[in-house]
């Protein structure tokens, strides 16, 4: 079973996060999936929550690559560590288009019912994703972190 979950999550980031196929989201989480996202803002309710969550991110990092660096499974549980690469081409947050490529770091941890993601807690390094999409700006002001 740590397999198959292992190989579930995998998907998750390969088609949904890094090809956006959208498509592939009621297949791998469950209709009534919670997102717990410490560094998003909150808690996303349902898979169709999920993939508008999915196409914000997408629409503001179109290029964003996701790498699996290391995955634990244990019992209805995977933890995965996580790098994400992207181009940000479209306005985040308020913060209009840099062209920065930013790098962060994550860890999800994604529980499972039924052969299905029912939840997920994601965290990254929201900072450095920051510090990435707006260089120009703190040097700019000659802000130093």
């Amino acid at each position: 079973m740590s397999d198959a979950n292992k190989a579930i999550v995998r998907r998750n980031f390969e088609e949904v996060w890094t090809k956006e196929n959208l498509a592939v989201v009621d297949e791998l989480h469950a209709p009534d999936y919670v997102g717990h996202i410490a560094s998003g803002g909150g808690e996303i309710q349902g898979a169709a929550a999920f993939k508008q969550f999915v196409m914000l991110q997408r629409l503001a990092f179109p290029d964003v690559k996701f790498t699996i660096e290391d995955q634990i499974a244990e019992g209805d549980r995977v933890a995965t560590r996580w790098t994400a690469r992207g181009a940000h081409k479209g306005a985040f947050r308020g913060i209009a288009p840099s062209g920065q490529v930013m790098q962060i770091a994550g860890i999800s941890i994604h529980r499972f019912v039924a052969g299905r993601i029912r939840e997920s807690w994601d965290n990254w390094d929201a900072l450095s994703m920051l510090r990435g999409i707006t260089e120009d700006v703190f040097e700019s002001l000659s802000i130093r972190f």
